[in-house]
């Protein structure tokens, strides 16, 4: 009897210690179960929060490209900080170096003259040119009549950078080779027409009047006696040195005292156009790849003027210009353009008529586009709208 019960207690024993040792293994797992999911959760949050800080840069790039001419990616993530180089510039460099290069002369303010130029206009160019050169500019030349060999005799040519494309405008021009990457180096610049007299303008008097003022967009102020002027507030004053609004009842838009935007303030040409650096990142976006005429574009820069655009507009009295209103784009500057415009006559057409309907369309376009983007971005406040309703309401509770 004593034996069967010691082998009944001796299997009990078992029993007690198998089951024992299950608990005691499974409680010595939780802890390790615990780390395990803690380190998967870590890794979860790691991978959205690098998810979402790609998101954002991308974003960032799309809608804010540039911040002091450095670009933000995820692309080049991979590379070490310090070799990330995200500005360019327009500096030709010698294939050599013959001399120990000028710290001083490097360091100082640079300038961009861009223009569109055809060999028609080429001695007014060389005019203007070489007005802006000892003033610490550089020089972009657009050829869009594809006629480069004639302009190697100038003695500044070989200075400047050329870019050959036929028959494209100014702004398709400045989409394409202006990016506000390619040009952050530049404090302010120009992207003029090439018909325009310079006689009465001095770039450095000019660049003096527009740092003093604050003017993040402006234009030298045309002379009366200039061809095809389109508004009043783009003409010359003589008593000022300059001005950024007129007072004008004729015609069918009426710039009285209550008149807040263009083309009666806050507005410039698109002829003779100079940007800051940071007015020319918000230009640059603002420019539609497409519609190469520009048109209707200058009604809406005031939106780039990095605040108030009736006082970071205008327009300069005492450096002016003339417009000489010379059309050359689109002519029979060379062989093809001669084929185009025969052919065009042919049908009864024109070229500057066709030109002039194209351009016509584009403004159409332009403005639906504005209208749509504007009405889709539920968050984004007209900063002109608002401050127009404060003026009012600050007007009427004055009368009262």
């Amino acid at each position: 009897m004593k034996g069967a019960a010691f082998w009944k207690w001796l299997a009990k024993k078992q029993r007690f210690l198998l089951e024992g040792g299950l608990f005691g293994a499974k409680m010595k797992q939780l802890p390790l179960v615990g780390i395990i999911c803690t380190i998967m959760l870590f890794m979860i949050y790691r991978t959205s929060f690098y998810q979402y800080q790609a998101t954002k840069m991308e974003s960032d790039v799309l809608f804010h490209p540039l911040k002091d001419g450095v670009a933000s990616s995820s692309s080049f993530s991979s590379l070490p900080q310090g070799i990330v180089e995200a500005s360019s510039d327009l500096e030709l460099k010698p294939l050599w170096i013959t001399s120990t290069p000028n710290l001083e002369e490097s360091n100082g303010s640079r300038y961009l003259l861009a223009m569109p130029v055809g060999l028609k206009q080429k001695k007014n160019v060389d005019t203007i040119v070489k007005k802006f050169l000892p003033e610490n500019f550089t020089v972009i030349l657009f050829h869009y009549d594809k006629n480069l060999d004639g302009w190697w005799d100038l003695e500044w040519s070989r200075e400047a950078v050329h870019v050959v494309a036929h028959n494209q405008t100014k702004w398709w021009f400045g989409k394409r080779f202006l990016h506000p990457s390619v040009v952050s180096m530049y404090e302010y610049i120009f992207l003029w027409d090439e018909d325009l007299g310079v006689e009465n303008f001095h770039p450095g008097r000019y660049l003096d009047i527009i740092k003093s003022e604050g003017f993040e967009i402006s234009q030298p102020a045309l002379d009366p006696n200039s061809t095809g002027i389109h508004h009043r507030i783009t003409v010359r004053k003589k008593a000022h040195l300059f001005h950024s609004r007129v007072y004008d009842t004729r015609g069918s838009t009426k710039c009285v005292e209550d008149s807040e935007g263009p083309p009666c303030t806050g507005f410039v040409e698109g002829m003779a156009p100079v940007f800051s650096r940071s007015a020319w990142q918000c230009a640059w976006l603002l420019i539609q790849n497409d519609l190469v005429h520009g048109w209707g574009m200058d009604m809406k820069l005031g939106y780039c003027a990095q605040g108030d655009r009736t006082r970071k507009v205008g327009i300069v009295d005492s450096e002016y210009i003339i417009h000489q209103g010379i059309q050359t784009l689109g002519g029979s500057s060379v062989k093809k353009g001669r084929i185009q415009e025969d052919s065009l006559r042919r049908r009864g057409n024109d070229v500057r008529v066709e030109i002039r309907r194209q351009s016509m369309y584009e403004l159409e376009t332009f403005k639906k586009r504005w209208d749509r983007a504007v009405e889709d971005d539920k968050r984004w406040v007209d900063p002109f709208s608002s401050r127009r309703l404060k003026r009012k309401r600050r007007r009427r509770y004055s009368k009262v």
